[in-house]
């Protein structure tokens, strides 16, 4: 370790357990597993984030294509000829 402070967590049990199932290798620390979820967890957002941000632009563009007075005329159209 650096010169960081470090610190005691307390964990339950089952939280270890689980934590021990995810290392990628016998002697993987739980500072070192915790770190990659840590990391995981902030790529997984960056990619939510980024994912929003698409589907707000989609959602104007479809509404421009799919909401406009010539679909409502047509739609009009085709109930009537039913």
């Amino acid at each position: 370790m650096t010169d960081e402070e470090v610190t005691t967590v307390q964990l339950k049990k089952s939280v270890v357990k689980e934590l021990k199932s995810i290392k990628r290798y016998k002697h993987e620390t739980y500072e070192e597993v915790i770190s990659d979820l840590i990391k995981i967890v902030k790529k997984s957002r960056r990619r939510s984030q980024y994912d929003e941000f698409l589907f707000r632009i989609q959602q104007e563009k479809m509404k421009e294509l799919w909401d406009n007075k010539y679909d409502d005329e047509w739609e009009k159209a085709w109930e009537n000829a039913v």
